[in-house]
C-alpha cells in the first residue's frame, strides 16, 4: 500500500517535471535521437517510436497508476500497432521517474521472450539514473533495432521499398504528435 505522503511527493515531482525535458534530451539531442531511429530503419522493416514525457498525467497519478500502464495507452495513441507487419515498437521514457518502458506490437513480441526485453531495460538503468538520457535511449534503439534485423531483417533487394510507416522524431508529451 501507498502511503500518503509517498503519494504526495510522486504527485508533486511528476507536477514539476510535466511538460519540460531536461537540456540534455532538446535540439541537437533530439536531431540525433531522431537521426539514429531513421538509420535502425534502413536495416529492418520495422518501425521505432520514442516518447518522451517529463511526468505523468494528474488522471495517471491520481490512480497509482505505472510507468507501463502509461506507455501501453501511448502504444495506441501514437499508432504504434498499426504497422503493417505488427512490428513497431515504443520505446517510452518517463523522466519523472526515470523509468523506461518497452513496448513491442505482436509480430516482434512472438520471437522475443520477456526476460530479452528486462535484460533491455535493465541495460538502460544505469544511464538514466546517472541522467545520461541520450546515451540510455542510444543504447536502447540498438538494442531493439537488433533484435528487429533479427526478426525482420531488410535485406538490398527490399531496402528501397522500406515505408517508414511512423514519425522517425521523438513524441514529445503532453503534446503527442
Amino acid at each position: 500500500m501507498v502511503r500518503p505522503f509517498d503519494r504526495l511527493i510522486r504527485l508533486l515531482r511528476h507536477r514539476w517535471r510535466s511538460g519540460s525535458l531536461p537540456a540534455a534530451l532538446r535540439g541537437a539531442a533530439l536531431k540525433r535521437l531522431t537521426q539514429k531511429v531513421r538509420q535502425s530503419e534502413r536495416r529492418h522493416s520495422g518501425q521505432i517510436r520514442l516518447c518522451l514525457e517529463g511526468g505523468l498525467p494528474v488522471s495517471y497519478l491520481w490512480r497509482g497508476a505505472s510507468a507501463r500502464e502509461r506507455a501501453i495507452t501511448l502504444f495506441g495513441k501514437l499508432r504504434v500497432w498499426d504497422t503493417e507487419q505488427n512490428n513497431g515498437v515504443l520505446i517510452y521514457l518517463l523522466l519523472a521517474d526515470r523509468a523506461v518502458e518497452i513496448v513491442a506490437d505482436r509480430g516482434l513480441a512472438r520471437g522475443v521472450t520477456p526476460q530479452q526485453w528486462e535484460q533491455l531495460v535493465a541495460s538502460m538503468a544505469e544511464g538514466l539514473q546517472n541522467g545520461h538520457f541520450e546515451e540510455a535511449l542510444n543504447r536502447a534503439i540498438d538494442k531493439v533495432s537488433a533484435l528487429l534485423e533479427l526478426h525482420f531483417p531488410a535485406d538490398a533487394s527490399t531496402r528501397d521499398a522500406l515505408v517508414n510507416e511512423l514519425s522517425d522524431a521523438p513524441a514529445i508529451g503532453p503534446d503527442y504528435s
